[in-house]
């Protein structure tokens, strides 16, 4: 599987090729990380499987917000900020669960930004990293604390997903940013419907660098073309912010797949 990392104006920051066993959370992780661009990316937009709660908290140390569109979204869970306090929010008792547990997270502290920079710093795979914290692992003190942290960085996302439309908006926005990129590679990769048959890592690298390549150097052409088209007078003043809302570079309607063939008829091969 090939793990894409899109920018919401539709240009590929980052590919990478990953196993479909692998955590779909390490890799974004590690492209948001190592996207070698001059970007500074601030926020994630993923589905529910790009997301966990180890996954909120080292975005949170790692400098940037994990904003997923969770599809179970009835039965998540929010965690109280203090002990003491069982009945200081009546009308959130059925989804409250336990407190969080402030000072183990005090206590790990320096342990988890050991782990956050050995990310940031490539010393460390994000895979192995969190393969190492699983639930096989559950009585680890760093692990436990990154839990805990990552239940009360999920929280606070979750009391601002229900109450904030606008964000529900902006994350389905950027979601169907890659749902659309998703549709440019199919059709792009037309001879195999985007299917990689062989059994060749070198023949995986290549094909996902190509069509890296290939989309961000049409949305590039695409992006001058519109330019030039709103350059003009007769557009300016026609187009309303719903509109250029609307706008993409990512577009392929006028392009031919299968090249240009010029048929001359008015000769003929040379056959006896």
């Amino acid at each position: 599987m090939i793990y894409w990392h899109v920018d919401r104006k539709s240009l590929c920051i980052h590919s990478q090729l990953k196993s479909p066993s692998s955590s779909d959370v390490a890799s974004m992780i590690e492209g948001v990380l190592h996207h070698c661009t001059e970007m500074e990316v601030d926020r994630q937009y993923v589905d529910s499987h790009g997301q966990s709660t180890l996954g909120f908290a080292f975005c949170r140390l790692l400098g940037f917000q994990l904003l997923p569109r969770l599809k179970a979204i009835g039965t998540q869970k929010l965690y109280r900020p203090d002990i003491g306090q069982p009945d200081a929010y009546p009308n959130l008792l059925p989804i409250m669960s336990k407190p969080i547990e402030w000072e183990l997270i005090r206590q790990q502290y320096d342990q988890m930004v050991k782990y956050a920079t050995a990310l940031r710093l490539g010393t460390a795979e994000t895979e192995a990293i969190l393969r190492r914290f699983t639930r096989n692992n559950v009585q680890h003190p760093t692990y436990k604390a990154l839990s805990e942290l990552g239940r009360a960085v999920k929280t606070i996302f979750l009391a601002n997903y229900l109450h904030s439309e606008a964000l529900r908006r902006e994350i389905q926005e950027g979601l169907n940013v890659i749902e659309h990129w998703n549709g440019a590679t199919d059709f792009i990769h037309f001879a195999r419907r985007g299917e990689m048959t062989s059994n060749r890592r070198d023949d995986h690298e290549t094909s996902m660098l190509a069509l890296h390549l290939i989309q961000n150097c049409m949305v590039y052409v695409n992006t001058l073309m519109l330019q030039e088209i709103l350059a003009q007078p007769h557009w300016q003043g026609r187009l309303t912010d719903t509109d250029l809302r609307a706008l993409t570079p990512l577009i392929w309607e006028h392009v031919n797949p299968y090249g240009r063939f010029d048929l001359d008829m008015t000769t003929r091969l040379p056959l006896s």
